[in-house]
């Protein structure tokens, strides 16, 4: 299967082309069908050029748009991994009957997210509530797919419930499922030879790329089945992941490679989504014999000692076997579990003052096994491009 490439063609057809369960990531902007009519002015008496494309207006009934809808959702399927992700986008027109029929489809919704536009078109003539915001639906193949979510990456992107301030602190939060993005415009607008913008619907990179960092790895395969302007390819490759886009349209598929021509790999933290990387596990017993902890050292908790430490890395004290940390805290809480986070809760005395275990620990691993773990994941991030 040949990859970084568009396809220039009808999206089933070329999906079907496709060997089965070989893309890792679907982003999809399918025609939302907006039956639009008749011209809308602005209240300066400009014209304002909405969507009233071709390929968005060619369908004659609903039951022809569900037709369509289920056919390219079908054959997304087909091509998905079973642990993939599919991520669909559509406005109050269409993102009902689109999610119905990935119901249908046995798709299971991880979350619906709207993207909030932070400068979106005014309802000129006032018959309704300013339309601000577009639904996108994230869905796996089933309940039990073990989908790529790199959870600690997305709090790195959430500036949208964190000050700047705070987030320059080291504040992190969840990232929440309303995003603050604007709509696309100035230099990032594709535009034809004579000036006007390419296509009515072009979506922010900004988008993309939390899309594409939240549910993917580099070198993972991320498919657009209506490629439009090729946002989806961009952001792909400059954060080293592999694209396949298709599109229809040869005049979208010509400015859109030029767009992709252009495009240098940008590769940072958040494309090796680093802060998803689970640090090494470490022992006792290995921290023991580098020196930063000692046979017989007491173990405290609340300041009163309980434990000793055995070269093992066990702990014990006269009147008990030995324990593994977890254990021994769960007893000594008189706890229902049988195992409590040993490192959250025992300390040690240095120096005259109490000093958590996780703190020596994790002393250890920045200064001792931090640069091993460091440079195999680099080497992992590197190969799987």
């Amino acid at each position: 299967m040949k990859t970084n490439v568009i396809i220039n063609g009808e999206c089933v057809e070329e999906l079907n082309k496709l060997p089965a369960e070989s893309i890792d990531l679907i982003f999809a902007d399918p025609p939302y069908w907006m039956r639009v009519d008749g011209v809308l002015n602005r209240p300066s008496g400009s014209e304002y050029d909405g969507c009233a494309d071709e390929w968005d207006n060619q369908f004659s009934s609903l039951e022809d748009y569900k037709s369509f809808t289920k056919s390219w959702l079908n054959a997304c399927v087909k091509v998905l991994k079973p642990n993939g992700s599919i991520w669909v986008i559509g406005g109050m027109q269409c993102v009902y009957t689109i999610g119905a029929i990935m119901q249908d489809l046995n798709l299971w919704f991880i979350n619906d997210v709207i993207w909030w536009k932070t400068n979106p078109t005014p309802n000129f003539k006032g018959t309704r509530i300013n339309n601000a915001h577009e639904t996108m639906i994230w869905a796996t193949k089933g309940k039990s797919a073990r989908y790529t979510f790199n959870y600690k990456t997305a709090k790195e992107l959430n500036k949208d419930t964190v000050f700047e301030k705070d987030f320059n602190a080291g504040i992190r939060k969840q990232l929440g499922s309303v995003w603050r993005i604007g709509v696309c415009q100035g230099e990032e607008r594709l535009k034809d030879e004579n000036g006007v913008k390419l296509h009515s619907t072009q979506k922010p990179e900004s988008i993309l790329y939390r899309i594409i960092a939240l549910n993917s790895k580099l070198g993972d395969i991320v498919l657009d089945p209506f490629g439009g302007t090729m946002t989806t390819g961009t952001v792909a490759k400059r954060m080293g992941r592999k694209y396949i886009m298709i599109e229809n349209n040869r005049q979208y598929c010509e400015f859109g490679q030029k767009r992709l021509d252009a495009v240098k790999e940008c590769i940072g933290d958040i494309e090796k989504a680093i802060f998803d990387s689970k640090p090494p596990r470490v022992s006792f017993e290995e921290m023991i014999q580098a020196g930063y902890f000692k046979v017989g050292e007491k173990l405290f908790y609340n300041s009163k000692p309980y434990f000793f430490l055995t070269e093992n890395g066990k702990i014990i004290r006269q009147d008990s076997e030995p324990l593994d940390i977890h254990t021994a805290i769960a007893r000594v809480k008189n706890s229902t579990a049988n195992r409590l986070n040993g490192w959250d809760y025992w300390e040690v005395r240095r120096n005259n003052e109490f000093v958590s275990i996780d703190n020596i620990r994790q002393k250890y691993i920045s200064e001792v096994k931090y640069d091993v773990w460091y440079t195999k994941n680099i080497d992992g991030f590197n190969n799987a491009r």
